[in-house]
């Protein structure tokens, strides 16, 4: 691992419908927020919104594709939901290396999911680990 203090990655996706059914289909998450238009026209979101499963995930290919990279994994996370993430809505993350101890090959990254609008629709911080 070779991370400084100040260090950023993005990275960016447009939710689709077959993502949500593909997240179903593993998960078993077949909440109606996420398939039922009538449903949600009834509650405070008004439109389907994508598993909270979806959105994270984003994360995870992040910190092992982009920063720190290969073979990383995630040690702790502490992160909310302040807005819903629609199907159709394109997210961009963004991590930022708080601290990172090279010699362990731990970081801690501040993190940020805004939608196309910049309504941070995640937020929080995490701690990786690199093999």
């Amino acid at each position: 691992m070779d991370l400084e203090v100040g260090q950023k990655a993005q990275r960016e996706m447009t939710v689709t419908k077959e993502m949500v059914q593909s997240y179903a289909e593993i998960t078993g998450d077949y909440n109606p927020l996420h398939f039922d238009e009538e449903f949600t026209s009834n509650t405070r979101f008004d439109g389907l919104i994508c598993q909270g499963g979806i959105t994270t995930g984003l994360l995870h290919a992040m910190v092992a594709m982009d920063m720190p990279g290969p073979g990383t994994v995630f040690l702790s996370q502490n992160w909310s939901f302040p807005k819903p993430v629609y199907i159709g809505d394109t997210i961009m993350a963004e991590a930022t290396v708080t601290s990172a101890s090279n010699r362990r090959s731990i970081a801690k990254l501040d993190i940020s999911i805004k939608n196309q609008s910049g309504d941070e629709v995640l937020k929080g911080e995490a701690t990786v680990f690199q093999a």
